[in-house]
């Protein structure tokens, strides 16, 4: 009984500890097959955030390879920190910076899609909202009081948060029935739609960068499953022919 209480403990508190977090307002679908979304997430994860964030468990020549980009656009365009096509992807930021502007330095970001969940990277993004009494003047709905900057601002605009009532939360990629009560009040770069297709190829990027070998595997997995279905039909036949004489 003891051990049973226990454990129910220990599963419940993962639960609390996120929902003390925040909620997570949108949904979104990730999808691998979508490689014309994952070069655009690489761009703009470079661009965007790997001055600060680092994907420690990747390599430069590994994107080149699973994303079918030339490893001289690679080189020339993709990586801002004066490494290697050999190296790791290393954020700019050293931690005595970090600790000095923000209070902490920013996380690595190699598994956060498989430790959060991409539902949780798209409404993270999608979440950011004017707060004056930030130090960076902006607050997030999915994790109250983050340090992180609006570093996608240019892109998306400001957003102000009321605190009733709300908006679809329909996007392409990403989907919900409620979402929070966001309003628009700058204009960025981007529409609103071009903003959240922007945010779903970065998640999608970061789905990739968390478990890259599941573009093998899914590629593997269909091959593995044609050459049972033919070696199954060539096995019956082969038995047919062993047992056709035998009454």
């Amino acid at each position: 009984m003891k051990r049973s209480l226990l454990l129910a403990l220990l599963v419940m508190l993962p639960i609390s500890v996120w929902a003390a977090e925040g909620s997570v307002p949108f949904e979104f679908d990730p999808n691998l097959d979508n490689q014309a979304s994952l070069q655009r997430g690489a761009k703009l994860f470079m661009n965007y955030c790997s001055g600060c964030h680092s994907l420690q468990y990747m390599r430069y020549n590994r994107i080149a390879e699973d994303l079918e980009i030339p490893r001289d656009v690679v080189e020339n365009n993709l990586i801002m920190t004066g490494g290697k096509i050999h190296s790791t992807i290393q954020g700019t930021m050293s931690k005595e910076q970090a600790g000095d502007w923000f209070g902490k330095a920013p996380p690595d970001l190699s598994l956060i899609a498989r430790q959060r969940g991409a539902d949780w990277i798209y409404s993270f993004l999608l979440s950011f909202y004017l707060d004056d009494s930030r130090p960076n003047g902006v607050n997030n709905l999915v994790m109250a009081n983050t340090a992180m900057p609006h570093v996608l601002a240019p892109l998306q605009g400001y957003q102000v948060h009321e605190e009733s009532g709300g908006h679809d939360g329909e996007s392409e990629g990403g989907h919900g029935d409620a979402g929070p009560a966001l309003e628009l009040v700058q204009e960025g770069q981007l529409n609103p739609a071009e903003y959240r297709s922007a945010v779903g190829d970065i998640t999608n990027f970061l789905v990739y960068a968390g478990e890259p070998v599941k573009l093998t595997r899914a590629s593997l997995g269909f091959k593995v499953i044609v050459f049972l279905i033919l070696f199954t039909g060539l096995a019956y036949m082969l038995k047919r022919e062993f047992w056709r004489d035998v009454h």
